[in-house]
C-alpha cells in the first residue's frame, strides 16, 4: 500500500487540511469496526505507540494505538493553527510536523515566498523529510493553499518549489482556493498572478477552486433547506457541515464552504485508502489527464451536491448523478465545461456501482461531450466499494477542459487594473530579493497558457462528426 502526505500553508490551507482530517477519520471509523490498524489508514495515518521511547510506528495489522496524520502544518500566524491544537483534533498531530509564526505575510506574496520562504527554508524542508520517512512507499504530496493571501500564495508555491527539488520523482498535486473579483484582500489579484506562474512551472496537477463557486453552491444548499419539503431539509446541528469537528468553537462562514473541499479531497483519495473493482493510483491521475505539461488545470466538480451538508433527500437515480457532474451547477470553478474543448476526463465514483453502470453513462454522455480529436477516448475511471458516510454513492469528475480559460483571464484583467497604476507595488519591491520583472513574467507566463488553450479551442471548430467512419463499420 502507498502512503500520501498532506501539507497545508496558510489560513485557508490548515482549515481545509483541517476538516479533511476530521472527515477522513469519521470515514475510517464507520468502516472499521474492530479497531486494527489496516492498510486503508496507513496511506494517511501513522499508528504511533506512545510507550515506545522513540515514538516508533506500529506495524499493519495490530491495534490502533494513537493515529497521527501524515501532514505538515505551516502558517506565519498562529491563529488556525493554535485553534486546532486546542479542538478536537488536537491529537493527531505534534509539534514535529508544525512550523509557524506571529506576525503573518501581510496579504503579500513577495513576503511569503522571499522572507518567510529563505527564514524559513530549512525547516520546512526537515520536516518533509521526516513525513517522507516514515512512508514506505510515498506516492503523493497533496498541498491545500490559497491563491488570494501572502502566506498561501507566497510561502505555499515556495513549498511547492521546495518539494520539486527535494522530491522530484513524487507526484504534487495542488488544490488551490481562488478568489472572487471582490475580495477584501486588494493585492489578492498580484498574490494569484505570482501565485500562478510557480503552479505551471511546478505542479504535477492543479484542482482549482474558486470561493464564489463555493459561496454559490452553499447558498443552494440553504435554499434547499429551505423549501420545506418533508425529507428536504439540511440538519442545521449536523457535525458533517458544522466546524465541530475540526476546529472549537462555533460554527464560522466559511465551514460550509471548506467542508466542499475537503469532500472533494476525500473523493480524489478514496481509492487509495479503501479497496475497489477498479482502483485509480493517484500517479494515473497526472499519467492520464495531463498531455500538454503546462495545461495540468483539472476541473472538479461534485455530485451529489447534498452529500456536502448533510441533507435529507432521497438518492438520486445513478444515471442523474452521472448528468449532474457535467452540469455548471456543479462544478466548483464557474465555468461550463459541456460548452468548451475536453482534452481528459477522470471519473471517480464510490459506492455499489458496477463498471456497466460506468460505461453506459460514459457511452450516453459522449455525443453532447466536445473531446479533442486526437483523444476521443480520453476517459480515466475509478470505482471504489466504499460510499461517503451515510450516502449509496459519489462521484467526483476531474476535467482536463479549455473552459478554465476565462478564469485565468479574469485574474489577469484584474491584475492589470491594478498593476496599470502601480497600485500597492512598493509593498512588494521593498522585500529583499523582489524585482519588478517578477510581475511582468508571471503576467507573461499566464497569458502564453492563456494562448496555448486559445490554439486549443480553435481545433474545436474543425472537429469532425465522424459519421463516414460509423458507416462503414455498420
Amino acid at each position: 500500500m502507498t502512503q500520501s502526505v498532506v501539507v497545508q500553508v496558510g489560513q485557508c490551507g490548515n482549515q481545509v487540511g483541517c476538516r479533511f482530517w476530521d472527515l477522513a477519520l469519521r470515514e475510517h471509523a464507520h468502516v472499521n469496526k474492530k479497531g486494527v490498524y489496516d492498510e486503508a489508514l496507513s496511506s494517511f495515518f501513522r499508528n504511533v505507540d506512545s510507550r515506545k521511547r522513540d515514538g516508533g510506528s506500529c506495524c499493519v495489522g495490530g491495534r490502533i494505538q494513537h493515529l497521527k496524520a501524515r501532514a505538515v502544518l505551516v502558517d506565519m500566524e498562529e491563529g488556525v493553527v493554535n485553534e486546532i491544537l486546542q479542538g478536537p483534533l488536537r491529537e493527531v498531530f505534534d509539534s514535529t510536523q508544525l512550523l509557524t509564526d506571529v506576525s503573518g505575510s501581510g496579504n503579500n506574496w513577495a513576503v511569503g515566498h522571499m522572507t518567510y520562504g529563505s527564514a524559513y527554508r530549512e525547516q520546512i524542508v526537515e520536516k518533509l523529510r521526516k513525513a517522507a520517512e516514515h512512508c514506505d512507499c510515498l506516492q503523493c504530496f497533496f498541498l491545500i493553499h490559497s491563491m488570494g493571501g501572502g502566506t498561501g500564495s507566497g510561502l505555499g508555491t515556495r513549498v511547492l518549489g521546495l518539494l520539486e527539488e527535494e522530491f522530484p520523482e513524487v507526484c504534487r498535486i495542488v488544490t488551490s482556493i481562488y478568489p472572487c473579483a471582490e475580495d477584501d484582500v486588494i493585492t489578492s489579484p498580484y498574490n494569484s498572478i505570482l501565485a500562478m506562474r510557480e503552479l505551471t512551472e511546478h505542479a504535477d496537477c492543479v484542482l482549482p477552486v474558486e470561493n464564489q463557486s463555493l459561496v454559490d453552491i452553499v447558498n443552494k444548499i440553504k435554499q434547499m433547506s429551505h423549501v420545506g419539503k418533508p425529507g428536504s431539509v439540511i440538519k442545521t446541528d449536523s457535525t458533517v457541515i458544522s466546524g465541530q469537528g475540526g476546529l472549537s468553537g462555533a460554527e464560522k462562514p466559511f465551514d460550509a464552504m471548506n467542508n466542499i473541499v475537503a469532500n472533494l479531497l476525500l473523493n480524489i483519495t478514496s481509492s487509495a485508502r479503501f479497496e475497489g473493482s477498479l482502483n485509480m493510483d493517484l500517479n494515473e491521475i497526472a499519467m492520464n489527464l495531463v498531455p500538454f505539461p503546462r495545461l495540468h488545470y483539472l476541473i472538479p466538480s461534485l455530485t451529489p451536491l447534498y452529500t456536502l451538508a448533510d441533507v435529507s433527500v432521497p438518492t438520486r437515480r445513478l444515471d442523474q448523478m452521472f448528468s449532474d457532474a457535467f452540469s455548471k451547477d456543479h462544478q466548483l470553478i464557474r465555468a461550463d465545461p459541456k460548452h468548451s474543448l475536453y482534452l481528459a476526463c477522470a471519473l471517480m465514483v464510490r459506492g455499489n456501482v458496477q463498471v456497466s453502470d460506468l460505461r453506459r453513462n460514459i457511452e450516453r454522455l459522449k455525443p453532447s461531450l466536445p473531446f479533442v480529436s486526437w483523444n476521443q477516448e480520453g476517459w480515466k475511471t475509478g470505482l471504489c466499494s466504499v460510499p461517503p458516510v451515510g450516502h449509496s454513492h459519489s462521484l467526483l469528475a476531474l476535467a482536463n477542459n479549455t473552459c478554465v480559460k476565462p478564469t485565468f483571464i479574469e485574474l489577469r484583467e484584474r491584475f492589470t487594473k491594478l498593476y496599470r497604476k502601480k497600485a500597492h507595488l512598493h509593498h512588494y519591491l521593498h522585500v529583499d530579493g523582489m524585482e519588478q520583472e517578477f510581475f511582468s513574467e508571471a503576467v507573461s507566463s499566464l497569458s502564453s497558457l492563456i494562448e496555448e488553450y486559445n490554439q486549443l479551442d480553435a481545433t474545436k471548430a474543425r472537429l469532425m462528426p465522424d459519421a463516414p467512419r460509423l458507416g462503414i463499420a455498420r
